[in-house]
């Protein structure tokens, strides 16, 4: 079984995330029992019956707002959001979206292209999940969470800036 980083710990991945083949048809496509994680196209196609199920995920596309979904985050226990090229950035502002705007408080997953090197600041805006691409090292990524101890920007994680909180003595 794959593992992913969820809540600052490597834990066993029971998700099973779907993705599309290519001129694959939303409507006649097989749904897998258990823990889903649907495409969007896939919800849109089909929300009556998969509103039923007890655990379902979505996964929105770099270049799909988390407006698409907005009405729907009762439906979801998780929300990922696809990361096609590690220099593609706008699934940072999907999730700070999701959090701040739309205010959704399940899991949020980063997956595809997850490195290292954006574990701290996809948590800033509010990732609190992440399948690491399988040729890189879990446990490296693990550590990478901790590799700032002060954040100086407000943002999802922390609401305001350091400025404002820290107390400054005034000297003479």
């Amino acid at each position: 079984m794959a593992e992913i980083i969820k809540d600052r710990t490597i834990v066993a991945d029971d998700w099973c995330l779907m993705r599309l083949g290519e001129g694959q048809a939303t409507a006649d496509i097989a749904l897998p029992t258990g823990k889903l994680i649907v495409p969007l196209a896939v919800w849109q196609a089909r929300r009556q019956e998969l509103s039923k199920r007890d655990a379902l995920g979505i996964w929105l596309a770099n270049d799909e707002g988390p407006e698409l979904i907005a009405n729907d985050l009762s439906h979801f226990t998780l929300i990922a959001i696809d990361f096609p090229k590690f220099s593609n950035g706008r699934g940072y502002s999907s999730a700070a979206l999701l959090r701040s705007r739309y205010g959704y408080r399940g899991e949020l997953r980063a997956i595809g292209d997850v490195l290292r090197d954006q574990m701290f600041y996809l948590t800033r805006v509010g990732f609190n999940a992440f399948a690491v691409r399988s040729d890189r090292s879990i446990r490296d990524a693990l550590n990478a969470l901790n590799d700032f101890s002060v954040t100086y920007q407000n943002s999802t994680d922390e609401t305001q800036p350091l400025f404002r909180r820290v107390q400054r003595i005034a000297t003479n």
